[in-house]
């Protein structure tokens, strides 16, 4: 299968001649099995187009496009704040909770969500 980073379109047409072809195979134990893999693979592609980036544009275009150090970083803070050594460790739920409201903060969607959420408050 060729490359198709950033291209759901393609992505989608690339994995319909696998399903046909395991379609047509005659009954094997594992063809109901990867039939459903392979469906629910291109599912997930369609499902997220929107989401796929297409790195290879970004890399034209001089940006950046790995985000390793900025996940390390986060990952460092959650897992020290999540060990239970820690003398106040978040919960997992509290631990969700917390991030998304710092994401909310960050994109400048809090106030929004905050109106919405407490209208009488505003």
């Amino acid at each position: 299968m060729a490359a198709v980073a950033g291209c759901p379109v393609r992505a989608e047409e690339e994995l319909g001649w696998p399903i046909d072809d395991i379609d047509a195979q005659d009954a094997i134990d594992s063809r109901d099995k990867l039939l459903r893999m392979a469906e629910e693979f291109a599912g997930c592609i369609e499902n997220n187009a929107h989401a796929i980036v297409d790195y290879g544009e970004r890399s034209r275009n001089g940006d950046l496009i790995s985000s390793g150090i900025a996940e390390s970083a986060i990952n460092q803070v959650i897992t020290r704040r999540m060990v239970k050594k820690q003398p106040m460790a978040w919960s997992p739920d509290g631990a969700h909770n917390l991030l998304q409201i710092r994401t909310a903060l960050l994109n400048a969607d809090l106030r929004a969500s905050l109106d919405q959420w407490y209208p009488k408050a505003a």
